[in-house]
């Protein structure tokens, strides 16, 4: 039986200097490059790295040379936060889409010159050795890489930050196109080890699942609580460094790796039951398999719930270890110390198990447990849609987590007096609000759960927090409005910018200075710049060159051959009925009836580019990739069509994919149905790099709007409040009824002519179209889209008016810089100290 100490139970034993957090380092000599030089000649002198293929063991030898050059500040920055000295921030996130670490690094710790220079020496560029790097599987999307940029801008604001997550083995999948049908296959990116990576074995904790619950009265009266016969498995850290820019800070991501207590039963390995002796070691490894498993079945609801609870109490215990080894058992300080930052709803079962670890480990009694959870847990929502909050069967967390699952029965029952008191008799509010969803089968809802136990909800846009504020969670709002404000996501200039766009960089320094690189909002300065000739021509230049790379890059991912004369329209992200490839995908065969009907005056000849992954269960989104490659198939086969017109699907779209495509963008597609979208960061990056954006008034596109003006943003579509007054009665024919071009592009779909051997395979999207259903108003956006995309043409054509409306937007990026949003975190939620 293992019994957790409960409310007034003995007081933990403080742990020794020795236990404290560290990262265990060599002494190295202060000269970069040589020490830099010398790291890279021993990794490869001593065989370090085991890889047989040269560039990648020079990649492996340099990223263990730069890692080395880190230790000493990492280490440095770890003592000097476990002395609390600023607040401590836990950021949990269950997904870090960091993208590869070599060139960050190297840019943050300015090192990329002397590393060029070491690297003739084994005649090779560093371009080629970065290649070599896989992208970490940590992500699937826009949360993920925010959660990296966050990161990324926290360690260069000298913030005391720390993000936590899992460190999966598998990424969410590879994806290849078979006959135009996405195919999943394992994404293996740890096959070849994490140079980047230190397994910290004197920081493993111990995670409970399974067993039941019993109580008894002490001798004072108080109840005591014990959750036993549980199944526990090791939670193991892997720390990875996130280096400040130039300023001497090594922030950590910590990832936490499932192990069983044991490898295998000895004894029933020794009985000759194999399967057996090892089941325990396979069902805890499970655990941190595979990012995302599909949870459309009950396994894998199971194996999902077991991830976010062992992420969080992993983390949890993690914070309340570091917090005793300096304070004690006194834990009054605990919420000026500590914020705990929720990134979306995944880790809100952090609030429940803080709960249990301050009452059954630490012996707080309810009161003072709560106090210190509702003060330091913040919850950022990044989902307008009902269906992408998470709920959980009550039956499902009573078998897996029956402790966790009594207290949140408490929370609840505790939270509805204060609903009853604010609205006294008003039913329908309790059941709205409970945390406990009743029907056939109870649900915990997971976001009220999160909103509840903070004191913080942030949004991540003006639009998605307001639409927050009046619908979503309209109730809390009216319960506790102080608990509500707006964080506009930002993404980091580092690494979408100055890194990834050497060239613009170039440009802009040669001008501006390297300020901007620290403050995003110098780049207003490039406005003075649209009446130089001169730097106007420069800027075309940088950006041909540009769309050159990403011309090749397409070409080696898909084979379709991009003109970089052309125009470059782009609109990768993960697909989505929402975020709506389908319209643009319609707007490509309009285009391709045009051409073919010989109506090509004012187009401007373009070449359209689509990526993205579809969740493997999402048949809908799925079917979309099959129709983009069929239209791709007909679209570049046709000699009369590829002058005006091109389309590639770029498969198995990631953070290094983006890094080309963003530079060599014309066009950032963000066409979401207004009201849907969060935020979107892939906004952001493309026009810090200078692309023109198509879009609707829909999550950070109005800010964006804001700062660039209307006449330098092709804006169209519904509004988010036209969507709400039409969807009642929205009748998707009277729009195809007055439009030629609609009627056209469904003629086609329904003609067969992009599925002439295999009929009938799109009659769902046709139907999807036509559907009065259609929460997406497909039909009712497509002519506004129509009208916008001529309006792009008609630029286009103008090129020199182009690039300084190209200039103006990356003028006025500055806003969207993650240094500003942090800045945001760190002064009105972080640094809270007034909760009502």
């Amino acid at each position: 039986m293992t019994v957790t100490k409960s409310a007034r139970s003995k007081k933990p034993v403080k742990p020794t200097p020795q236990q404290s957090e560290h990262v265990h380092t060599t002494k190295v000599p202060c000269e970069p490059c040589d020490t830099l030089s010398a790291g890279v000649a021993r990794q490869i002198r001593y065989g370090l790295c085991h890889n047989e293929q040269a560039n990648s063991a020079i990649f492996d030898a340099l990223a263990f040379g730069v890692k080395e050059q880190m230790l000493d500040q990492w280490r440095n920055t770890r003592l000097k936060d476990n002395q609390f000295e600023q607040k401590q921030v836990a950021y949990l996130s269950l997904e870090f889409l960091m993208g590869r670490a070599l060139g960050n690094a190297l840019l943050n710790l300015d090192l990329t010159q002397d590393t060029k220079a070491l690297l003739t020496e084994y005649a090779v560029d560093l371009e080629t050795i970065e290649e070599c790097e896989h992208d970490a599987g940590l992500g699937n999307g826009g949360l993920g890489r925010l959660a990296a940029c966050f990161l990324d801008s926290c360690a260069s604001l000298d913030l005391a930050v720390t993000g936590y997550g899992i460190r999966y083995q598998y990424g969410m999948f590879a994806q290849k196109i078979v006959n135009g049908y996405q195919v999943e296959k394992p994404d293996r990116w740890l096959r070849q080890g994490n140079p980047w990576e230190v397994r910290m074995p004197h920081r493993i904790v111990s995670v409970p699942f399974f067993g039941h619950c019993t109580s008894y009265q002490d001798k004072a009266g108080y109840t005591q609580h014990v959750w036993q016969d549980c199944q526990h498995v090791l939670a193991v850290p892997y720390d990875m460094p996130v280096p400040g820019y130039r300023n001497g800070r090594i922030n950590t991501l910590r990832l936490w790796k499932a192990e069983a207590n044991d490898d295998f039963d000895l004894a029933e390995f020794n009985d000759g039951d194999y399967a057996e002796a090892v089941a325990d070691k396979n069902l805890a490894e499970q655990i941190t398999m595979v990012l995302y498993p599909n949870d459309a079945s009950e396994n894998g609801k199971e194996l999902r719930l077991r991830q976010q609870y062992f992420l969080s109490s992993a983390s949890l215990q993690d914070l309340l270890t570091r917090y005793v080894a300096v304070y004690g058992d006194n834990f009054s300080q605990f919420s000026a110390k500590n914020a705990i930052q929720l990134n979306d709803t995944h880790p809100s079962i952090a609030v429940p198990e803080l709960m249990r670890l301050l009452m059954d480990v630490y012996g707080l009694g309810w009161d003072n447990a709560w106090q210190i959870t509702s003060q330091c847990m913040a919850y950022t929502n990044h989902t307008l849609l009902p269906e992408a909050l998470e709920r959980w069967p009550v039956s499902l967390m009573q078998h897996m987590l029956p402790r966790i699952m009594q207290i949140i029965y408490e929370i609840n029952a505790r939270f509805l007096e204060q609903v009853a008191h604010k609205w006294p008799g008003d039913s329908n509010k309790l059941a709205a609000m409970s945390i406990i969803e009743e029907g056939q089968k109870q649900q915990v809802r997971m976001a009220y759960l999160a909103i509840v136990g903070s004191f913080s909800v942030n949004g991540v846009a003006g639009l998605h927090t307001q639409l927050l504020k009046a619908g979503l969670f309209n109730h809390f709002y009216q319960l506790w409005p102080h608990k509500f404000n707006n964080r506009t996501n930002g993404v980091t200039p580092r690494r979408w910018l100055v890194n990834c766009n050497q060239r613009l960089t170039e440009l802009i320094t040669r001008h501006l200075g390297n300020e901007w690189i620290h403050d995003l909002s110098h780049l207003t300065a490039l406005n003075a710049f649209t009446a130089d000739k001169a730097f106007v021509k420069k800027w075309a230049e940088v950006k041909q060159a540009n769309k050159q790379v990403l011309a090749d890059f397409v070409f080696e991912q898909s084979g379709v051959r991009f003109e970089p004369n052309m125009m470059f329209d782009v609109q990768v992200k993960r697909i989505h009925e929402y975020k709506r490839q389908l319209l643009n995908v319609m707007h490509v065969i309009h285009l391709y009836q045009r051409i073919l009907n010989g109506d090509t005056a004012n187009m401007a000849p373009r070449c359209v580019l689509i990526g993205g992954k579809a969740a493997p269960g999402y048949a809908m989104a799925k079917q979309i990739i099959k129709l983009i490659n069929n239209v791709a198939h007909m679209v570049n086969n046709d000699p009369l069509v590829t002058p005006y017109l091109r389309l590639a699907f770029l498969p198995n779209y990631n953070v290094s994919a983006m890094e080309k495509i963003c530079p060599g963008t014309d066009l950032s597609e963000q066409i979401s149905t207004a009201g849907k979208e969060a935020s979107g960061t892939g906004n952001m990056k493309f026009m810090m790099n200078g692309a023109l954006t198509i879009g609707t008034l829909d999550g950070a596109n109005v800010e964006m709007i804001e700062e660039v003006g209307k006449e330098h943003f092709f804006l169209f579509g519904l509004t988010t409040a036209e969507v709400q007054q039409l969807k009642a009665s929205y009748n998707p024919q009277t729009y195809i009824d007055k439009s030629p071009a609609l009627q056209g592009v469904l003629n086609m779909l329904r003609g067969g002519h992009f599925n002439l051997v295999e009929p009938g395979i799109f009659d769902n999207i046709i139907d999807a179209i036509c559907d009065p259903n259609d929460q997406w108003m497909l039909a009712a956006d497509f002519d506004d889209y129509c009208r916008a995309q001529a309006e792009v043409s008609a630029l286009y054509a103008k090129p020199t008016q182009w690039q300084k409306t190209s200039i103006r937007n990356t003028a006025a990026s500055g806003r969207f810089s993650s240094d500003k949003t942090i800045e945001g975190y760190q002064q009105h939620i972080w640094l809270k100290e007034s909760f009502v």
